[in-house]
């Protein structure tokens, strides 16, 4: 669906533009097709409203996407790229479905029906910003906070539900890779396998007795993909696994924990290491501990940041991924009323 297959309008309602964005497949690194899609989306919005809109390269054939218009007090923020595999658009009475609905294609479709509407009203000063990578390693958040545009809040969407995250957790990916000498099965002496190595490496990890937060629970360890050998009768010669800890507390305390738990027969690299966060909750708002990594760390020089968005994380990343039509029609009201209440706490300050 593209925009000229909805209607002259050159804007689409909530859920044409929510469908729109699913049915483009945007899924890591894949994202100049989504990014072309959004630049051409909103620089109507921006041009009938006074602003200006940029493509910003942050590796070839992927760009992150800035909208301001004035001086922006208050920027929203999301991610366009999506987890495998691609999965198109269909949607029920109550909900739309497709891979991105809930994370995060639904929530920029409210967030910029929301800026729509505030603009209706008179009020700028207002910012959006839509990056690339965020669900590997946060390539395009890095990307944006070289060049903040002195905004005094960011407004994250991440499916919360509708409420305030007033923390979220870190990550810690660890890339393993372990080498061998193959050799047939039936002659162990004669070989080195890389996959036992691997297998030792990984229970040692499996063994830690992570930390603990009274806020953010415990940490939690997912081994995510294993790979390795040739076949069952030869001796692997290589081995490699992907490994992501969620954090709550010290970073740096539990990545020494980490590499202290490996030994020298696996090689580690570490993908990316996210602090926790712990984030402002505002009057009027209900509120949400949340166990997942946002890009809020990686755009430190973007304004005080907030946490929302319609949707469930729990159907996030899943064959079952929809996002709610009333929580999305919530969302554009609570969006506005947030800024609202941003813009009058920074004028009374």
């Amino acid at each position: 669906m593209y925009l000229d297959e909805v209607s002259d309008e050159p804007f689409m309602n909530l859920f044409e533009l929510t469908r729109a964005l699913i049915d483009i497949d945007s899924v890591t690194p894949h994202e100049l097709e989504i990014g072309n899609f959004f630049f051409e989306y909103l620089r109507p919005l921006a041009e009938k409203h006074g602003g200006r809109i940029e493509r910003n390269e942050v590796a070839p054939g992927r760009n992150n996407v800035f909208v301001a218009w004035g001086k922006p007090e208050v920027v929203f923020s999301t991610h366009m790229d999506t987890v495998p595999p691609f999965i198109r658009s269909r949607e029920d009475e109550e909900y739309i479905w497709g891979r991105g609905s809930c994370d995060t294609h639904g929530i920029a479709a409210s967030m910029i029906k929301a800026i729509e509407a505030l603009l209706e009203q008179g009020i700028g000063d207002l910012g959006l910003l839509l990056v690339i990578g965020e669900e590997i390693d946060g390539l395009g958040a890095m990307h944006a906070n070289q060049n903040p545009p002195g905004a005094k809040y960011l407004i994250n969407g991440e499916p919360t539900e509708n409420k305030l995250g007033t923390a979220s957790k870190g990550s810690l990916r660890l890339e393993l890779e372990a080498r061998g000498k193959a050799a047939h099965s039936a002659y162990v002496e004669l070989g080195d396998s890389a996959i036992d190595k691997l297998l030792d490496n990984l229970q040692a990890l499996r063994a830690l007795e992570l930390p603990v937060d009274p806020v953010l629970g415990p940490s939690t360890l997912n081994i995510g993909t294993i790979s390795g050998g040739e076949a069952g009768n030869i001796i692997a010669s290589h081995a490699a696994a992907s490994v992501v800890i969620r954090v709550v507390s010290d970073l740096e305390k539990l990545q020494r924990l980490a590499l202290g738990a490996l030994d020298d027969r696996v090689e580690v690299r570490i993908a990316t290491a996210t602090p926790a966060i712990h984030l402002k909750s505002l009057p009027g708002f209900s509120t949400e501990v949340v166990k997942y990594t946002t890009d809020i760390p990686k755009l430190t020089q973007w304004g005080e940041p907030l946490l929302l968005g319609p949707g469930s994380i729990h159907v996030a990343h899943t064959p079952e991924e929809r996002i709610s039509k009333k929580q999305m029609l919530e969302a554009v009201e609570l969006y506005q009323k947030l800024v609202k209440q941003l813009k009058n706490s920074a004028a009374a300050a």
